[in-house]
């Protein structure tokens, strides 16, 4: 591969790991040091990665990275994903009580992803939150654009009824 092209991926799809590893719950430094480690991973393992195949392992690598720091520090990874994005419901006027009710929502939201599949959330997060296409969630988990577009609506409507089964009791 020419340095042009490992410097655009590089540059592009590590963006979007950053930006993501910090909506799943990782801080800003950690999220850093993840990026760094899993680039040099990269350049390690360059002869071995397939250019095609390059987006879906610098994301799984990362993830793995993510998920080894939680374990060692034993804490759950977490999402911050807001009500508009998966329920359309529109935001209302900011009000000084509506931030102790934006808080309750938020926790409700996410006890709710937290009982997801943990492929249904992970996608959720990459397009609500991250605000990925379809292509480009598609092209990071290396599957293709038909099947992230099935998946994410089974995991809208199973978010759906577990937002609407914790707001009945």
């Amino acid at each position: 591969m020419s340095n042009e092209i490992l410097e655009k991926l590089f540059t592009s799809k590590m963006n979007i790991i950053y930006k993501y590893l910090v909506k799943i719950g990782c801080s800003h430094a950690d999220a850093e040091d993840i990026v760094q480690d899993t680039l040099l991973q990269a350049i390690i393992h360059l002869e071995a990665i397939g250019s095609d195949k390059m987006g879906s392992w610098l994301f799984k690598v990362a993830l793995n990275r993510y998920y080894d720091l939680c374990r060692k520090n034993k804490k759950l990874p977490l999402t911050s994903l807001e009500v508009e994005g998966i329920l359309n419901i529109p935001a209302v006027e900011y009000l000084p009580e509506n931030y102790i009710l934006d808080d309750e929502k938020k926790k409700e939201i996410h006890r709710v992803m937290e009982s997801l599949n943990p492929i249904y959330k992970n996608l959720l997060v990459l397009k609500y939150e991250v605000g990925l296409s379809y292509r480009e969630i598609a092209e990071i988990l290396d599957i293709n654009e038909q099947t992230v577009k099935t998946y994410i609506y089974r995991a809208r409507q199973k978010f759906r009824d577990a937002w609407r089964e914790l707001n009945r009791e």
